[in-house]
């Protein structure tokens, strides 16, 4: 092994509070919405591409609206997240330094655009990761987007550390062993290993 590629919510923080925060500041603006959304609907979204998740909470609006409405939501998002970060789970950094001692890290996440890049400015832990990826600036699935990882950095064995069946079959389509993060967002079918909280990755120390 000489790389780890992780999946970003529910495997390295839980961001669903201030999310949840900048989406319903939102959506009061759109009077078509019928509800605020609530911390289980997004549990229920995790490691879904965007065009499925505004179809998942949303199925009433029109194509249109729906995008208008996740493309307003996604951009207030980006500003909550670089002002109030997330929730780390427990010893994140303490447990990432070690990691990168050893091996390359990266993230690839089934997010938009400059989600990853709030994460990072908020915690300041972008010094631990080589690379990221996500979906809207390559046009590429998961899976895909791991291949491209490992292709343009040269990674000869890297595993995939993730939370829903999204990953495993992401990390299946990649050929790569897979990690399930059971501490997380999903359940999961198969996996290679299993790590029931953070710091349970010590054991690649």
């Amino acid at each position: 092994m000489d790389s780890i590629i992780f999946d970003l919510d529910g495997t390295i923080w839980d961001p669903i509070d201030t999310v949840l925060l900048a989406w319903n500041s939102r959506l009061k603006e759109h009077p078509q919405v019928h509800r605020e959304l609530t911390r289980t609907d997004f549990e229920g979204t995790m490691g879904l591409q965007m065009q499925e998740i505004s179809l998942k909470l949303f199925p009433y609006l029109t194509e249109d609206v729906r995008d208008q409405v996740i493309r307003e939501c996604c951009e207030v998002e980006q500003g909550y997240l670089e002002k109030h970060g997330g929730s780390l789970f427990p010893q994140v950094e303490t447990v990432l330094k070690r990691l990168s001692n050893s091996y390359k890290l990266y993230i690839v996440s089934n997010c938009q655009d400059g989600y990853i890049e709030s994460f990072y400015t908020y915690h300041q832990l972008d010094k631990y990761f080589r690379d990221f990826e996500n979906p809207v600036r390559t046009g590429l699935s998961k899976g895909e987007n791991i291949q491209l990882i490992i292709e343009r950095n040269n990674l000869t064995s890297p595993i995939y550390i993730g939370d829903t069946e999204g990953d495993l079959k992401a990390a299946r389509y990649a050929k790569i062993p897979f990690i399930y993060a059971q501490y997380g967002f999903g359940e999961i079918s198969e996996y290679d290993d299993v790590i029931d909280s953070f710091p349970a990755l010590s054991k690649f120390y």
